[in-house]
């Protein structure tokens, strides 16, 4: 499959929600641009209104008619230039008009008679004070902007209240920005709590459909599938891939929309506050695409062996943990740990490189190139910082800008190892969901009516691979309510007539008819819903006893399910237990003997009421005792429906209508219990060495 596909895929998944999605991002985006907005909030803030003080003054004897503010401070009014509507009238028309400036040393506020660049080289020196106030001599650096470089200018220290006087003009834009400020944040974080909200509820419901779709499908595919796949591998792809896939519409979809919006935004603005230095960042955006393509073109790799590898340790202990008990009764405790320890040091090595190509390629290089950007900037305003007209606020936005430029690229970048697996976990579960379902068979409808049971094979031959045959040329009829009986040496092809029964393989050449009816024409799924299996080794889920004989089949009542289990001797044994049917079942039904095990499995299947039932050893683990039971309700549930019995145990199936013995796939005798013995065939040597009837000749 296509990187291409897999992508339309999830795309197409996320459609559903397209609404949805739409406002979360939108909601991002609002979230966004209210947290880019605050550095230039703040920006004004310092520039227009706490640096304010630094601007050009006038120092008035009588306050002006035409100044929006005036600051009065020992019978003199200062009135700062830009609260002049037009300064140089005003100057001109008041002769007693003196330019002024407020120097800031430290925490000290210096008022200097003469224009005083803030940026300007500058040496203040103490004077003795005079009249209590303290006065200081300002001389000029030689690089100053001004005729009079070198010339000291005399100036005194304000006071506190002096200078709250000064800014008392500036205190409610400063109040109002600070708000505003403070709002950008609380919707900025209001925003993003939304969305995530939305994003995180929206991927959730994504992969919960996308979960089911693939455990519904898991249900529909051939039995050779599983045959072949190992349980964990399947585990691994519901859980964990899907998981992976999740994080991809939460975390790494929002990730590179939020910080994909950042960064064209954050470009802006630094190309407003200051296009030659934008220009550097600019610059380094195509170094930043050659580093994600890189990244991608190897990561790829790995991520696709992580992803396998991850599948097989989870095989492998899956598959330990099920034969435990094997495993400690022939003490290979040490040999499953190897291969498990074989498993874990193949993931470690290729994990292993994928950390190493991520401290390379990831934020370690983002980092440089930042640092590298950084070092430009420094020089760059340490180099112009006496002639450059830069204001303190615009540095301290193009600073707060670079900051957070690169912050959303190494988010992006450490993103990057989460797109990768989500795309080669999509992959892999779009892989199953490709695999082809169970084949859909014949004409006839999905729901058909009860069959009476008659089951005819016509020259059946069967090959699971290749020309390698284990049935040919196998007919028989089976009458309705009667019982067949299959009978062999292991691997004679008992087991593989059932499978082509319950329709898990299709037959290689012949046919199967189902009362008169080609059973290719008839769906399988149909047909299995009038049919009731009884295995060797009977599966118990976790839940109650009624829930195991019921078997998510609400349609069958308690009583159904108490006759069910008195027709096959169960309910003396279930009611003894301590919560009767409703007594829980732990995982496969450990807690119960094989023996319970298996009465509870004949109830599930007689609680279904099948026109055909299969029974595939399913006395193989009763006592004799149990088992004589057994027989005495397999007599009476077998009227009426026709019952294939595959036995090892001869004595289980005397009472068959018709008994066919099978060798290397082909039936070899058949007839009643009586008919074969008269035989004196292969039956009748198989019967006798069970009851232990045959004599070894020796010679002498």
């Amino acid at each position: 499959m296509s990187g291409q596909s897999v992508w339309q895929r999830l795309v197409e998944y996320a459609r559903p929600f397209q609404k949805q999605i739409a406002g979360a991002l939108l909601l991002l985006l609002l979230g966004t641009s209210a947290e880019l907005a605050g550095p230039f909030l703040a920006k004004v803030m310092i520039d227009n209104h706490i640096l304010a003080i630094q601007k050009p003054w006038y120092e008035f004897d009588k306050a002006p008619a035409a100044a929006e503010n005036t600051v009065q401070l020992d019978k003199k009014y200062y009135v700062r230039e830009d609260w002049l509507a037009d300064p140089g009238a005003t100057t001109a028309q008041s002769p007693s008009a003196v330019p002024v400036s407020v120097l800031v040393e430290g925490t000290a506020y210096y008022l200097v008679h003469g224009t005083v660049q803030p940026n300007e080289e500058k040496q203040v020196t103490a004077l003795p004070a005079e009249n209590g106030r303290e006065r200081v001599e300002v001389t000029l650096g030689k690089g100053a902007d001004l005729a009079n470089a070198g010339a000291a200018l005399s100036g005194i220290r304000l006071t506190t209240s002096e200078v709250k006087a000064m800014y008392q003009a500036e205190v409610p834009p400063i109040l109002w920005l600070s708000a505003g400020y403070a709002a950008l944040i609380l919707l900025s974080a209001g925003f993003n709590y939304i969305q995530i909200l939305w994003l995180q509820t929206i991927a959730q419901r994504i992969i919960q459909q996308m979960r089911m779709k693939l455990f519904i499908h898991l249900q529909k595919l051939p039995v050779s599938f599983f045959d072949k796949t190992p349980v964990g591998s399947l585990v691994s792809r519901v859980s964990n891939d899907t998981e992976a896939i999740r994080e991809l519409y939460v975390s790494v979809l929002a990730t590179f929309v939020q910080n994909g919006i950042y960064l064209v935004g954050i470009l802006v603005a630094l190309y407003i506050l200051q296009p030659q230095l934008a220009l550097i960042c600019f610059l380094t955006v195509p170094i930043l695409v050659l580093l994600v393509y890189f990244y991608h073109k190897y990561s790829s790799r790995y991520y696709a062996i992580i992803r396998t590898r991850l599948s097989d340790m989870n095989a492998t202990i899956n598959e330990m943990i099920q034969n435990m008990a094997i495993v400690q009764a022939f003490r290979r405790e040490q040999g499953v740990a190897e291969e498990f320890s074989k498993v874990n040091e193949e993931y470690f090595k290729v994990k292993l490189k994928e950390n190493n190509l991520e401290s390379l390629l990831l934020r370690p290089a983002v980092d440089l190139i930042w640092k590298v950007v950084l070092t430009i900037i420094v020089w760059y305003y340490g180099s112009t910082s006496f002639h450059s007209a830069i204001s303190f606020g615009a540095l301290f936005a193009f600073v707060d800008y670079m900051g957070r430029f690169f912050e959303p690229i190494n988010m992006i970048m450490n993103r990057l190892s989460q797109l990768q697996q989500a795309a080669i976990s999509a992959k892999r579960v779009f892989d199953i969901l490709d695999t082809e379902q169970e084949a859909q068979q014949g004409q006839l409808p999905a729901e058909i009516e009860r069959p009476r049971g008659e089951v005819v094979f016509e020259n059946v031959s069967f090959s699971y691979t290749g020309d390698e045959y284990v049935l040919q040329n196998v007919s028989f009829t089976a009458k309705p309510g009667q019982t067949i009986a299959l009978v062999g040496h292991t691997g004679s092809g008992k087991s593989s007539l059932m499978n082509l029964l319950l329709g898990f393989y299709p037959v290689t050449d012949g046919r199967i008819l189902i009362d008169g009816t080609d059973m290719s024409r008839i769906d399988t799924q149909a047909l299995r819903k009038h049919v009731g299996l009884v295995l060797q080794d009977p599966f118990l889920f976790t839940g109650s006893i009624g829930f195991n004989i019921r078997m998510y089949n609400d349609a069958i009542t308690d009583e159904e399910v108490r006759r069910a289990a008195e027709a096959v001797k169960a309910d003396a044994f279930i009611r003894q237990l301590p919560g009767g049917y409703e007594e829980p079942v732990v995982e496969r039904g450990m807690t119960l003997s094989a023996g319970q095990r298996q009465l509870i499995s004949f109830a599930r299947a007689l609680a279904a009421d099948p026109a055909i039932l299969i029974l595939d050893e399913a006395t193989a683990s009763i006592d004799s005792e149990t088992e004589s039971a057994i027989q005495e309700a397999l007599h009476v549930l077998s009227r009426g429906r026709t019952t294939f019995i595959i036995a090892h145990r001869l004595s289980t199936i005397q009472h068959a209508d018709q008994i066919l013995v099978l060798s290397r796939g082909q039936i070899v005798e058949r007839g009643t219990h009586d008919e074969l013995m008269e035989q004196d065939g292969l039956y009748h040597k198989m019967y006798q060495l069970q009851q232990g009837h045959v004599t070894v000749a020796t010679n002498g």
